[in-house]
């Protein structure tokens, strides 16, 4: 059994593993998002740079259920992460993980020699590879580009647990429902919390949540090493983080930028000449036809075929003009608008919507959601072009000197 995920979704792979009750192993693989190619090379670069490479995942299954999940290329720190809620420090002495990192399932051989040398017990043991399940699924579910390829093999050993797949994804698909409504505020689990207005932490913040707060988030520390250290689900720390983050005190920043949610100060020193356009379309060859249409122009494009994912990388690459689709699975056009509108950065960015159906009722709709204006599809050459140009100037795009056209 292999395919694409623009095929055969995660959720319904995994009930065919369980319905058929199979033994093996599944690996998915992340694809790149969208097609423009030095635009979309930049944003894949910065996406994938937590782990250095296209993302993947193995899951290892006994007769439909789960013993085990691994992310590709996984060495044996997510474990020791686990490990500092038990006990701290303790591992294994260097000759012994030297010995485990260079095996098949790593991970999984690391947690029974922890075992045999009564380092963690079996309920310890059992804690830690459940949370790594869920840690996974929250992963693939939220996964909508990319491949996978199952191999009915024999079944990982030994085995110490095992979790049934439905349960398991109910109950993850149903943090990820939840998680979206943190967006723009909190965006990815890779991102690191950093003290933003400390002052008002003090005079607003019981002293002792102050230090906890001085502890963790000190930018080197994902949200997701949190939850791993706290022995919290992912949505459980990033509900926590939520009110201090919307309130400015704390910020969330990527490792490879400080100043991620900072529009005015985008790439110091960087000069850009051309516009940078950003559609969001779960159709691919509609983002496909607005490149033909605008990069011959003098535009950059990016397209982007995942609503939620699409946000990530909007912050991050603050484009000058987004085009949105209404209609799209997990996020429509009116909640990404209205996420945008409430954050600083996007108050003022030209949003246009578009649609199938040029109703009165979508476009009333549209502007209450704060979009700029409104486009029907099909749509023809000069038209695309006439109302790009209404909100954006076509000249040198410098980082400092940004200027937009008002109606």
């Amino acid at each position: 059994m292999q395919g694409n995920l623009n095929e055969i979704d995660i959720r319904s792979i995994l009930q065919l593993i369980e319905w058929g009750q199979r033994t093996g192993q599944l690996l998915v693989e992340a694809h790149s998002f969208g097609n423009s190619a030095k635009f979309g090379r930049e944003v894949n670069r910065h996406y994938h740079s937590f782990s250095g490479k296209q993302q993947s995942w193995l899951l290892f299954f006994l007769n439909g259920q789960i013993i085990y999940c691994q992310q590709g290329d996984s060495n044996l720190s997510r474990i020791d992460d686990y490990l500092r809620h038990y006990q701290g420090e303790m591992q294994l002495d260097h000759i012994q993980r030297t010995s485990l990192e260079s095996a098949y399932n790593a991970e999984y051989s690391y947690l029974w020699a922890l075992l045999e040398h009564n380092i963690i017990n079996p309920k310890v043991a059992r804690n830690i590879m459940h949370a790594i399940v869920h840690e996974t699924l929250f992963d693939l579910l939220s996964l909508y580009e990319g491949s996978f390829i199952f191999h009915q093999n024999l079944a990982l050993t030994p085995q110490l647990s095992a979790l049934e797949i439905a349960p398991s994804v109910t109950k993850i698909a149903k943090q990820l429902q939840e998680w979206k409504q943190l967006y723009p505020h909190i965006q990815s689990p890779e991102q690191l919390p950093i003290l933003a207005d400390v002052v008002q932490l003090h005079s607003s913040l019981p002293a002792e949540t102050v230090n906890k707060l001085k502890h963790w988030a000190d930018g080197k520390t994902s949200l997701r090493q949190l939850a791993r250290y706290l022995n919290r689900d992912i949505l459980t720390v990033a509900k926590a983080m939520y009110p201090y983050v919307q309130q400015g005190w704390l910020k969330l920043v990527y490792s490879i930028t400080n100043n991620y949610d900072t529009p005015t100060q985008e790439c110091e020193g960087e000069s850009r000449d051309k516009a940078r356009i950003v559609c969001i379309d779960d159709a691919m060859s509609i983002g496909e036809t607005i490149e033909s249409i605008l990069q011959p122009r003098g535009y950059e494009v990016l397209t982007l075929t995942n609503p939620l994912e699409a946000l990530s990388f909007i912050f991050q690459f603050k484009p000058d003009m987004i085009l949105c689709d209404i209609t799209m699975p997990e996020l429509d056009g009116y909640e990404i608008c209205s996420m945008l509108r409430h954050s600083r950065a996007f108050r003022l960015i030209p949003i246009i919507m578009l649609s199938d159906q040029d109703q009165f009722i979508d476009r009333v709709k549209a502007r209450m959601a704060g979009t700029t204006d409104y486009l029907t599809k099909p749509f023809a050459d000069a038209e695309l072009i006439t109302l790009v140009e209404k909100y954006i100037n076509i000249e040198p795009f410098m980082c400092t000197q940004k200027r937009y056209k008002t109606c």
